[in-house]
């Protein structure tokens, strides 16, 4: 009865976790683009991602990862049989990359309140597609254990993953030129009206 505690609560864990890692590379995405605004809004914008970032890393990330890792502890202390399986190795081996995914997104906080950016606001997206392929990795390991699925079928998943992430950058550029095309629009008619 003790390992179904430490289940439930370890499921808990990770869809608080992810449900950060998946939000906290968006606001990157917005905090990099505000970096690119006329002064005074761009500082009112910083200022607010700064905290919005803060707040979800301290408030909900790390403490429902701490939640994650304990509760995977209790599991393996109650069923220690899990560790002579295959696909815990490997899934525990992408825990750990998503361990060092989550420090490095607070690396990045600090140089985006220090006004450094490493990423542009494009960059950021892709970087916020890398926890979507981990968690459905780690999803497909813990339901199929060590019959992980290589059929046509898995592949037809892993394609929709890629072709969704796709999808998501392409609309993204879009909205993006459409924003610089209506800016054009608009600075036009400003210029011919100053011409006699």
């Amino acid at each position: 009865m003790p390992y179904l505690w430490f289940k439930a609560f370890h499921i808990v864990g990770i869809v608080a976790w992810f449900a950060g890692l998946f939000y906290l590379p968006r606001l990157f995405v917005y905090h990099a683009e505000a970096n690119e605004q006329p002064e005074a809004v761009r500082s009112i914008l910083q200022q607010q991602y700064q905290v919005m970032e803060k707040r979800l890393y301290s408030i909900i990330m790390t403490p429902a990862m701490v939640l994650t890792v304990v509760m995977a502890v209790g599991m393996v202390v109650t069923a220690p049989d899990l560790l002579k399986q295959p696909w815990i190795h490997i899934k525990l081996g992408l825990v750990v990359i998503l361990i060092g995914y989550h420090h490095f997104c607070k690396r990045l906080m600090r140089e985006m309140a220090s006004g450094q950016f490493r990423f542009s606001g494009q960059q950021f997206r892709w970087f916020n597609e890398f926890p979507t392929v981990l968690f459905v990795i780690v999803v497909l390991l813990a339901v199929f254990k060590n019959n992980f699925p290589t059929s046509a079928a898995t592949w037809a998943v892993v394609g929709m993953v890629v072709a969704m992430a796709a999808v998501i950058q392409l609309y993204a550029r879009k909205r993006r030129l459409d924003q610089e095309s209506a800016s054009l629009d608009e600075s036009e008619p400003s210029s011919a009206q100053a011409l006699p």
